[in-house]
């Protein structure tokens, strides 16, 4: 495919048409005075060393020159193929909970900025790995499936917010069984479901669904976020979350869930708090996981087309240079351009 990274320059090619029609009204005028002096036939037989062609041809040249160094400007590239390319790492899946409990900043800033910097930092340690990312709340749905995109998966990290989900609540039980879904079938290669959450369930099946994906060969590591004892939850405007009684709704972190569902996923509970612990831990434990080939298609980059286009445009620099207005007493006998 081909195609220009920088294709606002090509507007500049324009300028070529309004320097063609300057040199040939300029040409024009030229040979309308050379016509008040004499015949133009007598009055070139006493310039025999002059051809109108040869500054054309010069005229053209440059033109061609002009052309090619816009060209390069816009920067011209061809590439995009697709090859197969060859990892070696395992497949890492985040259900991040997206609840208005997690807008709580018992955990500075809040529980889920704190998760997403966590998520964020753990990313960039990815190599060869592949991820995925579901969100969830009173349902899970699937924001981003297995890839090795970091891009893109940190864009999608960045856009998270309890309005990703329109239904409130902390279903982990369906965030887990979407999360299991969105592996792959290799049954060597490690595989983790890092399930970050307040563990404030309203449904139940969680722990069901935990021991159902260890069988499945994933395990499954509980980032809590939160403190026991718990916070207000913003609305916006200064207000918080109030009951139908209108007292302010606190909420706590419920360690004993995810306690629950790390065992029967076996994997970790790993709490969170404002140091930088948890996120370390949670690596170390990553990094320890059976690491497998992981055949991934991708695509090149563009390549860039400048050095072609820039010997192309030498070569016409040299060809202007070379072909002179008079004709060179050395190479009389050869004609190449007719005089008029």
């Amino acid at each position: 495919m081909f195609r220009f990274a920088n294709p606002t320059y090509l507007y500049l090619l324009l300028i070529i048409p309004l320097l063609i029609a300057l040199y040939v009204l300029i040409r024009w005028r030229m040979k309308k005075q050379l016509k008040m002096f004499g015949d133009p036939r007598l009055m070139s037989h006493l310039m025999p060393d002059v051809s109108p062609l040869r500054n054309h041809l010069k005229f053209a040249l440059m033109m061609t020159a002009l052309g090619l160094a816009i060209v390069i400007m816009a920067r011209p590239q061809f590439g995009t193929r697709n090859e197969e390319v060859k990892r070696s790492g395992i497949e890492v899946m985040i259900a991040c909970d997206v609840s208005n409990s997690m807008l709580c900043r018992d955990v500075s800033p809040s529980r889920l900025d704190k998760s997403k910097m966590i998520v964020s930092k753990l990313i960039e340690q990815f190599d060869q790995d592949k991820m995925g990312l579901v969100a969830f709340a009173g349902s899970a749905i699937t924001l981003l499936p297995m890839t090795s995109d970091y891009v893109s998966a940190k864009m999608f990290l960045e856009q998270l917010n309890p309005a990703t989900i329109p239904v409130q609540g902390t279903n982990m039980a369906e965030a887990i069984q979407r999360s299991v879904a969105g592996f792959s079938e290799k049954s060597k290669v490690g595989r983790a479901l890092i399930l970050i959450t307040d563990a404030e369930d309203h449904e139940s099946g969680a722990v069901e669904a935990a021991e159902q994906a260890k069988k499945a060969g994933i395990q499954i590591f509980v980032l809590s976020v939160g403190t026991t004892n718990g916070g207000p939850i913003p609305m916006g405007g200064g207000n918080y979350k109030r009951d139908l009684q209108g007292n302010v709704v606190t909420t706590k972190l419920n360690e004993q869930v995810g306690k629950e569902i790390a065992k029967a996923g076996g994997g970790m509970y790993i709490h969170v708090d404002q140091t930088n612990q948890a996120q370390s831990i949670l690596a170390k434990e990553i990094e320890k996981m059976q690491k497998e080939d992981i055949s991934t298609s991708m695509y090149s980059e563009y390549d860039e087309q400048f050095i072609a286009v820039a010997i192309l445009l030498l070569l016409v620099l040299i060809a202007e240079c070379c072909i002179t207005e008079k004709q060179n007493p050395l190479f009389r006998k050869i004609t190449l351009f007719k005089r008029r």
